[in-house]
């Protein structure tokens, strides 16, 4: 068993990964909506907005003041609500409202980044990739899987050495570990289940 496999069986087996909705607009939306705010007001305002507004067309027709009302609880509502229209908007007409399944054409929408786009390949289409977040990016490099400063180059570095049958997996675990024990300040190194695995 290889040190990753270690790693990731234990993970694995303290936090239970969930089943994702797998509709990619939401998972597009909701992970716009996460940006710069925490998990709990994402979920507040990701279920306020699709309470009203169900898909691309009915988002792209929506009165911006009334998205931002709804999403308040992301924080930078008004900016967000003005980048969920645009990119609806662009959904509809360059897409026939289906959103984009492969990283390029994910890349062209305004504002979607690496990380948002492999959200949406991961939990909306249930494709191989790899988010890497601030949690990715940290424990990565805290375990010693990579040496590298810049989340891109974390990604590049993560699909070359982990085996492809952990990549969904990857972005929530290491998310629930790094909110549960190795936090950004203070880790809670003397009660990590991966202690000996670490290069710390």
């Amino acid at each position: 068993m290889t040190r990753i496999d270690e790693i990731l069986g234990i993970l694995k087996n303290r936090y239970k990964t969930r089943e994702w909705d797998t509709d990619p607009f939401k998972v597009l939306i909701s992970t716009i909506l996460s940006q710069r705010t925490r998990d709990e007001n994402t979920a507040v305002a990701s279920k306020n907005l699709f309470s009203k507004y169900k898909n691309a067309g009915e988002m792209a027709m929506a009165d911006e003041k009334n998205i931002a009302r709804l999403i308040r609880a992301s924080g930078f509502y008004n900016q967000k609500a003005r980048r969920i229209k645009e990119v609806s908007g662009i959904i509809v007409n360059d897409y026939g409202g289906k959103v984009p399944n492969n990283m390029d054409e994910l890349l062209k929408l305004p504002g979607v980044g690496r990380k948002t786009a492999n959200c949406v390949l991961v939990y909306g289409y249930g494709k191989d990739a790899i988010p890497v977040d601030t949690h990715v990016h940290r424990i990565s490099n805290r375990l010693g899987l990579v040496e590298t400063n810049d989340p891109m180059k974390t990604e590049e570095e993560l699909q070359m050495n982990i085996p492809r049958k952990y990549w969904i997996d990857l972005n929530e675990l290491f998310v629930k570990f790094g909110k549960d024990i190795c936090r950004p300040v203070k880790p809670r190194c003397d009660e990590c289940p991966i202690r000996k695995l670490c290069s710390r």
